[in-house]
């Protein structure tokens, strides 16, 4: 039986054992959970091996990294700069990086590309990694691109574009680097342990991901056994050409080594954020409420950040989305703890979020990645903080 170290207040002993469940019914091997209220934290857990080629145990301390979580923690700086009237969410993205207008892309709204609304979700041709990972090669590439659809007509999840797109914008107004940024005005003032741009000192922290094989392969399985609802989907998969695989194709290689020390050193503001479920749940818990005398935004922020920008049938990943300015919101499969919540998963099976309607944020992260929609392990321990607020 896997131990599980930690604390959790009175009343959530249930979110205990849910992920508890997790190691021994769910597949994890190394994770964390952490859940504050009203400011504090009532959920503080941790347990399984951090690196499964050493045996290296995950300890409190253990970072992990969070994929597409990341652009929770990068639409934060971007509402900060709008917060302190440096950044107008509705200006033109070209007024702050004009090369960004050309080839149609002149009108953007700032917001837009936190919505997801942008059409910016390719890059053709697709940038070498080791350029990519230099930032400015990529980011030009972005400017001379053209929509994938009418701006502000469709959305579609900007997977991979949204943190150079974002966060270049970032760079622009604020004269740092997205991670820089986020370092000195979110993960300081309230000591966080999250990195965008990974520090070489803290590498011997850092969980290594394991990648358990899926019991069926979707890209070489025959359409004809592949249920009706579903069938649109995988023949995106399928096809090269797509706009699902384009999106996801904008680095050659397109698939990236996410163990990688120069991956993890990089700036990758959409996907390559490394931190503690605890430093996820206590920033989201400054979103909604002060932290140890700490408020990241004021109740106007967090309005203009997390009204619905965007809904419907996603044209990237081809089911149903809704996005906030950089946020993702509930969907009827996906109802967290209440219909005010916000925030962002990451591949895999990580996710934080928000509920300023419970006072609740959460954050949870593992090194077991589990692809596609059987993953029930978040979605479990969600359920057992609902459980625990008495819903």
């Amino acid at each position: 039986m896997t131990t599980v170290n930690g604390e959790v207040a009175v009343g959530f002993e249930g979110v205990r054992e849910a992920f508890r469940a997790g190691f021994e019914e769910r597949g994890d091997v190394g994770a964390a959970l952490c859940v504050y209220r009203d400011g504090q934290p009532v959920v503080d857990l941790w347990g399984g091996v951090a690196d499964p080629e050493t045996g290296r145990p995950w300890e409190r301390d253990t970072l992990q990294l969070v994929y597409s979580a990341t652009k929770g923690a990068t639409a934060t700086a971007a509402h900060l700069l709008a917060q302190r009237g440096e950044l107008d969410l509705d200006a033109p993205v070209a007024a702050y990086w004009p090369e960004f207008g050309a080839h149609g892309k002149a009108e953007i709204p700032v917001r837009w590309l936190l919505s997801h609304r942008a059409g910016v979700v390719t890059v053709e041709p697709p940038v070498p990694l080791d350029e990519a990972l230099r930032w400015r090669p990529m980011t030009d590439a972005l400017a001379a691109q053209r929509p994938a659809w009418e701006p502000g007509t469709a959305h579609g999840y900007h997977g991979r574009t949204f943190g150079w797109l974002v966060g270049e914008v970032i760079r622009r107004v604020a004269g740092r680097t997205p991670g820089r940024f986020f370092a000195e005005e979110v993960a300081g003032p309230l000591g966080l342990d999250f990195f965008i741009g990974l520090p070489d000192a803290e590498r011997g922290r850092v969980s290594r991901m394991v990648y358990p094989k899926p019991e069926y392969d979707l890209s070489t399985v025959p359409l004809a056994a592949v249920p009706p609802e579903a069938r649109e989907f995988v023949a995106a998969l399928q096809d090269p050409g797509s706009l699902n695989n384009r999106a996801f194709a904008v680095t050659e290689p397109a698939e990236i080594d996410f163990n990688s020390a120069a991956v993890q050193a990089a700036e990758l503001p959409a996907s390559n954020g490394i931190g503690t479920a605890r430093a996820l749940a206590r920033m989201y818990a400054a979103l909604i409420g002060e932290v140890d005398g700490v408020r990241l935004f004021t109740p106007e922020t967090l309005a203009s950040a997390t009204a619905e920008q965007a809904a419907g049938a996603d044209r990237v990943i081809m089911i149903p989305t809704r996005f906030a300015s950089g946020y993702m919101l509930p969907v009827e499969t996906s109802p967290l703890t209440g219909p005010r919540a916000f925030g962002h998963p990451g591949r895999g099976g990580s996710l934080a979020f928000a509920d300023p309607g419970h006072g609740i944020s959460f954050g949870y992260v593992m090194n077991s990645i589990v692809e596609g929609a059987e993953d029930p392990r978040a979605g479990a321990l969600v359920e057992a903080v609902r459980e625990a607020l008495g819903r």
